[in-house]
């Protein structure tokens, strides 16, 4: 991790945990409480329609930037690393992330200031962004979205409390082995 940070000894680092997520028009169900001898209506709406949601968390901090983009393709993963490198150009990024196939396309040309650091094969437990996807689908389940427009707006309206308050994302994502590493370097 150290030789990671070194390509840019005149920036700061900033280690970002980073993936992207699938929502679509598909709704996802949840328990719900109902009086009892009532089974609980659900709405099951199938229209096969996603959008992607890429973020890049720095869990020591409760900084995140993130982007609806249309697939999750080394494209549109090139236009993600692309505006993330422009918004922290003056920070060097390690961006820890899974072994999507995406993530390991040879299309990807990496920013100067952006380093790649791998998680283990088959472990989305260690990835802090995960945590975060699980309170976006808790927030949308029982629900149903006509466009895709809508279910972006409603996913900006789950994000909001986390962008203007930086200490509730610090909470639900900064694992506390992975501020030790961080504060290691």
């Amino acid at each position: 991790m150290r030789e990671l940070g070194r390509r840019e000894p005149d920036k700061p680092l900033k280690v970002l945990a980073f993936d992207e997520a699938r929502f679509g028009l598909i709704n996802w169900h949840r328990k719900r409480y109902c009086p009892q001898g009532f089974r609980p209506p659900y709405i099951v709406r199938r229209a096969y329609k996603w959008t992607y949601l890429y973020a890049a968390v720095e869990p020591t901090t409760g900084e995140s930037f993130c982007l609806y983009l249309p697939g999750m393709d080394g494209e549109c993963l090139q236009s993600f690393l692309d505006q993330l490198s422009e918004a922290y150009r003056n920070d060097h990024l390690v961006l820890v992330l899974d072994g999507a196939p995406s993530h390991r396309s040879e299309e990807i040309v990496r920013p100067e200031n952006i380093s790649f650091l791998g998680l283990p094969a088959y472990s989305p437990e260690l990835d802090p962004v995960e945590r975060w996807f699980q309170e976006f689908r808790r927030e949308l389940s029982n629900k149903t979205f006509e466009t895709v427009e809508l279910l972006q707006e409603a996913l900006s309206q789950a994000l909001r409390p986390y962008w203007e308050g930086s200490a509730c994302l610090r909470r639900l994502t900064g694992f506390s082995w992975w501020v030790e590493a961080v504060d290691a370097l």
